[in-house]
């Protein structure tokens, strides 16, 4: 199972408010080829660290392709440089953020381009419940825990609501 998280916080120009650049995100995805199969339902989370940027919008799908994970990731890239983000600083507000959370059952060392699974998607409300949307029985590769254990351990002031 291959699964990537969207984000977003600001308005693009040509795509518009965050929940229909996700949108137009999703359909730049499928004509480079993607096979977009489960999605999860919109959610809205504050910024990651505390800030006053704007809440983010995110979720998360699953896809189908047979690119290796780093010409996955490449294309990521490539789609959200072409919705306007430019890789500054870290946690800085966006137009839009893909990330590639994990490759089947594969383990990539911090050193290795990309990491996987994502290093910090356990520690994040707004991937963990999208992602118990779109397949509640995956387990972590490297902790062995259930999205429903890693949920049930983040700290309580985590929030990720999901859209109406």
């Amino acid at each position: 199972m291959i699964l990537i998280g969207l984000g977003a916080n600001l308005p693009s120009p040509e795509f518009g408010a965050p929940p229909q650049s996700l949108e137009a995100a999703l359909r730049h995805m499928a004509d480079r080829g993607l096979r977009i199969g489960a999605r999860s339902r919109w959610y809205r989370s504050a910024p990651v660290p505390p800030s006053d940027q704007p809440w983010f919008v995110n979720g998360v799908i699953a896809v189908g392709t047979a690119l290796d994970p780093a010409a996955l990731l490449e294309i990521l890239h490539t789609i959200e440089a072409r919705f306007g983000r430019v890789r500054r600083e870290r946690n800085a507000a966006r137009v839009l953020d893909l990330d590639l959370l994990a490759y089947d059952e594969r383990v990539i060392a911090e050193g290795e381009t990309p990491i996987l699974p994502h290093p910090r998607l356990h520690e994040r409300a707004f991937v963990l419940l999208p992602l118990a949307d779109v397949a509640p029985e995956w387990r972590h590769p490297r902790l062995g825990r259930t999205v429903a254990q890693l949920i049930e351990a983040l700290p309580p002031d985590s929030v990720a609501e999901p859209l109406p």
